[in-house]
């Protein structure tokens, strides 16, 4: 066995801006009818797995996770952004990873202007027992 000293991995899952793991969490871009659509435990239930398997892989303390509840990229919005995030990180704490990225809802655009938002991550930083990131 070779054990490399001073090196390290950190898998971050990038489940925001509409990539993958954000579309099926989204309920406005997740129409699937099966165990991984419908209510919002079904909706988080692939993006759990992929950090329970990662987790199982690699140890909790080299993996973050980034979400964008209140973002609408590639028209991934969903209708309750706040139970969602709020969800997701009391999902994460079950898992002890290393730290939680969040994406601040400071701005939101229209076609014409930009718009303050009403949204706020701190229920959702109360929730997270672990480090908490914020962009």
């Amino acid at each position: 066995m070779q054990v490399l000293m001073g090196g390290g991995v950190e898998i971050h899952i990038h489940g925001a801006h509409g990539y993958l793991v954000d579309q099926f969490m989204k309920d406005q871009v997740n129409d699937r009818t099966d165990k991984y659509g419908g209510t919002l435990e079904n909706r988080c239930r692939f993006p759990l797995e992929v950090v329970e398997a990662i987790v199982n892989e690699i140890g909790a303390h080299r993996v973050g996770f980034r979400l964008s509840p209140f973002a609408n990229y590639m028209e991934s919005g969903d209708t309750d952004p706040e139970a969602l995030g709020v969800y997701m990180v009391e999902s994460l704490n079950k898992y002890g990873i290393l730290y939680c990225h969040m994406v601040e809802p400071r701005m939101m655009k229209s076609v014409e202007e930009k718009v303050e938002t009403p949204h706020s991550l701190l229920s959702m930083r109360k929730a997270f027992k672990g480090t908490f990131i914020v962009t």
